[in-house]
């Protein structure tokens, strides 16, 4: 009897592996096999993200939403500065930068960014003031400008504004970052590659983690065109702080224009978030810009990374959450720690500097005044607003490197307030 049941076992158990594995065989054999489309590789100059996001549907879905524009109540939900706002002035918002800029095109528009796919757009749009530095402008606008650089070699630099911007259809793309046959992220412009090599790093031999940095520093850096051929440089040679930068330009004896009422030459800083973030807590921990601003994060059961380049305040858990322990609201005061503190003395900053000007003016009006005392003010309103700038062009409000900030703008505000002893100083010594 129990061999009889032991067979039972046995057949029934036979027939049901038989079953299942038929039936798998037969559903894989008259399955339909949704087949992916072929599709043409992408070229090696194609600078239209669309032909891109055909390969790439789910990362070019996330690039789109580069397109939201803020308000400024739906941003405030997340963070205090900064933000992708129409239209929302500088100047308005810190009068004292009127004077700052005087007889530059920044004192007649200095608008808060929009996104990153509104570059071409607003560059467009812009005062024609802001534009008169030539075909330059168009430099980190567009995906299509590596090709335009190609096209033109040295040329491009001396071109007018139009006669590039008018070829331009596409905005900060795909191509700006990745080799269309690899994929691997590259450098596209010539100036940092030539940066890189002046303080002897061969970009050759960067990293990935280091690409996920380098990539943005291709245009958030600071950067000069030089006198004569126009040619976009970066200021590396003798280091990526603010005082290395002074020299280095002090040794041209560079200014990128001469303020009307002060008389001094002034440099105008353009956005170093790349420098500032080096030498940070978080660049020493070997954190990229991509690791914040561009997190990986999960379309279904896929994980992708990130091309809405915005703010890690609105995406917390896919961005500083990884690595912190805090809970999000207690990481957001943290920030705005910094921040709160870096936006006061970057306004102390910048209101002294205008009263060092108006000193100098007065002094400079002054019958018999001191020539050499008042070059010395101008010297220091010269520094004085090279430290504020630096961090008033920046776009962290300090959270980049929160000790590094709070050093240069007490800089800033220490060479301030000697521009204004001096200025008085060569009024007192009238012969």
């Amino acid at each position: 009897m129990r061999d009889k049941k032991t067979l039972l076992i046995i057949t029934v158990a036979v027939i049901v592996f038989l079953i299942a594995v038929g039936s798998v065989v037969f559903y894989y054999h008259n399955k339909e096999v949704a087949e992916e489309p072929i599709l043409p590789a992408i070229a090696a100059d194609e600078a239209d993200p669309a032909v891109w996001g055909k390969h790439y549907p789910r990362h070019y879905d996330s690039y789109l939403k580069n397109l939201i524009v803020d308000t400024e109540e739906d941003y405030s939900k997340y963070g205090k500065y900064g933000g992708a706002f129409e239209k929302v002035s500088h100047l308005d918002k810190y009068p004292y930068m009127k004077t700052l800029f005087a007889g530059y095109g920044f004192s007649v528009e200095y608008n808060e960014d929009r996104g990153h796919l509104y570059s071409v757009e607003d560059v467009r749009n812009i005062t024609p003031v802001r534009q008169k530095a030539g075909a330059v402008c168009n430099t980190c606008k567009s995906a299509q400008i590596p090709s335009l650089i190609e096209k033109y070699g040295e040329d491009y630099y001396l071109m007018g504004f139009e006669e590039i911007n008018e070829q331009l259809t596409h905005p900060i793309a795909c191509l700006d970052c990745h080799d269309p046959k690899t994929m691997e992220l590259r450098i596209s412009r010539p100036a940092l590659l030539e940066a890189l090599k002046s303080i002897g790093k061969d970009p050759d031999k960067a990293t990935r983690q280091e690409m996920r940095s380098l990539v943005c520093a291709q245009c958030h850096v600071e950067y000069y065109m030089q006198p004569e051929t126009k040619k976009l440089t970066f200021p590396w040679a003798k280091g990526l702080k603010p005082d290395e930068m002074l020299e280095y330009y002090d040794n041209l004896n560079f200014s990128d224009w001469l303020h009307p009422d002060s008389g001094t030459s002034l440099i105008k800083a353009q956005h170093p978030d790349y420098e500032l973030f080096v030498g940070s807590t978080h660049y020493a921990a070997g954190v990229s810009c991509a690791d914040c601003h561009m997190p990986y994060i999960k379309e279904g059961n896929v994980k992708i990374t990130s091309h809405w380049w915005t703010s890690p305040l609105k995406h917390m858990e896919q961005s500083c959450l990884v690595c912190h322990r805090e809970s999000a609201e207690k990481l957001k005061e943290r920030v705005f720690y910094t921040q709160d503190r870096t936006y006061e003395m970057k306004n102390l900053a910048g209101k002294t500097i205008e009263k060092a000007i108006q000193e100098i003016a007065k002094s400079a009006k002054t019958p018999g005044v001191d020539g050499e005392i008042l070059d010395q003010a101008r010297t220091l309103h010269r520094q004085a607003q090279w430290y504020w700038d630096w961090m008033a062009a920046e776009n962290s409000m300090g959270f980049h490197n929160p000790q590094e900030s709070l050093y240069i703008l007490g800089k800033a505000i220490d060479c301030a307030h000697k521009a204004i002893e001096k200025a008085k100083e060569a009024r007192t010594a009238v012969r």
